[in-house]
């Protein structure tokens, strides 16, 4: 899970679903209103059946209004996928790179937040917003 998130409601029940089946991998999707925010974002791109085909990363036009959120689930051979990476043009390991790969051999699945989500590191406005939220309403609540 990457640091920044913040989540109004228990991420428990991700963790259980891919427990339950640890085979491939999952990711924790968020439903985003503005398409000027998902252009900063990982956005899932799904099938005519719901299955999460790709994630396109700042795409110029988002493919759905569907953000990936920074919470993954992975079985053990996400460390073989690692060691197949090349860098990207920023001289890093994108994670993106790995969903994507569990996406092309159809075992990437996918969850919908519940309640709130902020990428709390996105920008001084996310974090404000972030911190409001919490303050207002409370965090990580079954």
């Amino acid at each position: 899970m990457l640091a920044d998130n913040i989540f109004e409601r228990s991420i428990r029940p991700m963790v259980e679903a891919f427990a339950h089946d640890p085979h491939g991998a999952r990711v924790l999707l968020s439903a985003v209103g503005e398409p000027e925010h998902l252009r900063h974002l990982g956005v899932a791109e799904l099938d005519a059946d719901g299955r999460l085909r790709r994630i396109i990363e700042k795409p110029d036009e988002p493919p759905s209004n569907l953000a990936v959120t920074g919470l993954y689930c992975f079985d053990a051979s996400v460390f073989s996928v690692i060691a197949g990476l090349s860098p990207s043009s920023r001289g890093e390991l994108e994670i993106t790179d790995v969903n994507n790969h569990y996406a092309a051999s159809g075992s990437l699945a996918h969850e919908l937040v519940v309640g709130f989500w902020s990428d709390a590191g996105e920008s001084i406005d996310s974090y404000q917003a972030a911190s409001d939220f919490v303050r207002d309403h409370g965090a990580n609540k079954d």
